[in-house]
């Protein structure tokens, strides 16, 4: 066994995913709901695996509003460029399941914010940055951030729901525009761990099809804890893993 000691472990989590845990936020929002910040990622697929409590998650898509329900041993999964709002129901703890990581860590999710926030850079960054640590200045920065999503979220929800995807579809485009830079990054960082994961399970059926499996001889385990626990994560109160190709933030 191959312990953690201040540096990630060489080799990914399978398939190269991110893992976190979140418990819910149970701050009400202004249209009455107790949950987190909804927002979309751009080129990841996250999944939530329930293990305990109660609540749901909400999604908008272009094919229309869901509210899932999370119960334990529920898991619910929404791909790039669905709007996702974690809802706390009493007691919801999540472990959190994020394809390429690395790249959510890098900035691949965008906050539900007005449009008039979302097409202005700097004040997006303003407005989804919070302070250093988990003390109550970053709990009231996070509950504000979360409060301005929520804004930006029920006019797209109220849309939707009315048959107008419009306005959704611009938000994804205003999403994609603001991220836009960032691209060139994100590719390294898919190159270097999700893809070259892909290409290692390609490798190693090439050596078990020419019936040279040395490869195994280096076959370990490896084991890690939370890097951070408590910190204030989009959805909720979050603990979260320095593992290969993410930075905690």
């Amino acid at each position: 066994m191959v312990s953690e000691s201040g540096s990630a472990p060489p080799h990914p989590l399978p398939g190269a995913v991110g893992l976190s845990h979140l418990t819910a936020y149970d701050w009400e929002a202004a249209d009455g709901v107790c949950g987190g910040s909804p927002h979309l990622h751009l080129v990841c697929t996250e999944a939530y695996v329930v293990t305990g409590g109660r609540g749901a998650v909400q999604t908008l898509s272009p094919d229309g509003h869901r509210d899932v329900p999370l119960e334990p041993g529920s898991v619910a999964w929404f791909t790039p460029g669905t709007v996702h709002r974690m809802v706390q129901g009493g007691g919801l703890r999540v472990t959190v399941l994020m394809q390429n990581s690395g790249l959510p860590e890098a900035g691949d999710a965008v906050f539900t914010f007005p449009p008039e926030v979302l097409a202005d850079p700097r004040r997006y960054a303003a407005a989804a940055e919070l302070p250093p640590g988990t003390g109550p200045e970053a709990a009231a920065a996070a509950r504000r951030r979360r409060d301005l999503a929520v804004e930006g979220y029920v006019d797209l929800r109220k849309a939707l729901v009315a048959g107008d995807p419009r306005p959704l579809l611009a938000f994804q485009r205003a999403a994609a525009a603001l991220v836009r830079e960032k691209v060139p990054v994100w590719r390294e960082l898919w190159r270097a761990g999700a893809l070259a994961t892909a290409e290692r399970t390609g490798a190693q059926l090439d050596a078990l099809a020419a019936g040279e499996p040395s490869y195994l001889a280096g076959a370990t385990a490896y084991e890690t804890a939370p890097a951070r626990r408590g910190g204030f994560g989009m959805c909720g109160r979050r603990d979260e893993y320095a593992l290969p190709g993410t930075t905690p933030v």
